[in-house]
């Protein structure tokens, strides 16, 4: 059996589920029911093959609502890894880093280009670090305290996965001093990510090697084994092009308002929602959400 999880931004209608079944009939497909999760907020519909059909059918079907299509079992997973910048965070911190050295605009551009898949993410991520050099250490704290946000949805997926007895890691192409303090924020169990180089109080590089997209899977693939959980058991999110191995290499990979060659890697994407999304793409309506 397969699930087809229609969760609204805002507000779902049982006229825009009828719609849905109409389309999935439409293309030989008889949806077997439906169940709301959320009333007006999130809906499955239950069929029982051709699931990539499915996808086709409903994917953009009803405004300002984002589609997980999956298999019925195993759907509340046991693994969560999930990139940090612009994903459990609002902002991509080297950007907010380069505005403390008036090169925002600059290095922004770069990050856009790599988080595209248009540039190589390591040698990309050893530029703009190179242009900040010498920025004063104390500017990393003060982007931290001014500048990182959580994402809504960020806290209640993450305590309510780990509640259930799952294991979350926060893997990261961005720098530990905000991956370790926004991993201890959300609550996750460990984090990944890149060490910045300071001498004397001023930023002289990266430790190398570079966590990017390889390291990224690398780090699934270990997570998953030392916890015991199959790769159908792992739900990864992330927005860059170098989170697509790691996407691909999960039982569910999902991109979150993702560029749209994550969104075309990815199993489903979420493109209107938060992250709240992924607790009702497993099933969890908001009473059952660690607050």
């Amino acid at each position: 059996m397969f699930i087809a999880t229609l969760i609204a931004a805002e507000r779902i209608s049982s006229g825009d589920i009828s719609a849905a079944e109409d389309a999935l009939r439409a293309r030989g497909i008889e949806a077997m029911g439906r169940s709301w999760i959320e009333e007006d907020v999130a809906c499955d519909l239950l069929f029982s093959a051709d699931p990539a059909t499915a996808r086709e059918a409903l994917q953009g079907l009803v405004p300002g609502a984002d589609l997980v299509v999956q298999g019925e079992a195993g759907r509340r997973k046991r693994l969560l890894v999930a990139d940090m910048d612009s994903t459990m965070i609002t902002v991509e911190c080297i950007d907010e880093l380069a505005d403390y050295a008036g090169l925002k605009a600059e290095v922004a551009a770069v990050t856009e280009r790599a988080m595209r898949g248009e540039l190589d993410f390591e040698t990309a991520l050893r530029e703009r670090v190179a242009l900040l050099k010498g920025l004063d250490e104390a500017a990393v704290d003060r982007c931290h305290e001014e500048r990182v946000r959580i994402t809504p949805g960020a806290e209640a997926l993450v305590r309510t996965m780990r509640r259930e007895g799952g294991y979350c890691l926060l893997v990261s192409g961005g720098f530990s001093r905000f991956a370790d303090r926004v991993a201890g924020a959300i609550g996750f169990d460990r984090a990944v990510s890149n060490a910045l180089l300071f001498e004397q109080g001023r930023l002289s590089g990266v430790a190398e090697p570079i966590v990017g997209a390889k390291a990224k899977r690398d780090a699934l693939v270990y997570a998953a084994a030392s916890q015991g959980v199959k790769l159908s058991d792992v739900i990864a999110i992330g927005d860059g092009a170098n989170d697509i191995p790691m996407l691909e290499a999960a039982g569910l990979g999902i991109a979150y308002h993702a560029k749209p060659k994550v969104a075309a890697a990815a199993d489903a994407r979420i493109d209107h929602g938060d992250l709240s999304a992924l607790l009702f793409a497993q099933g969890y309506a908001r009473n059952e959400w660690e607050s």
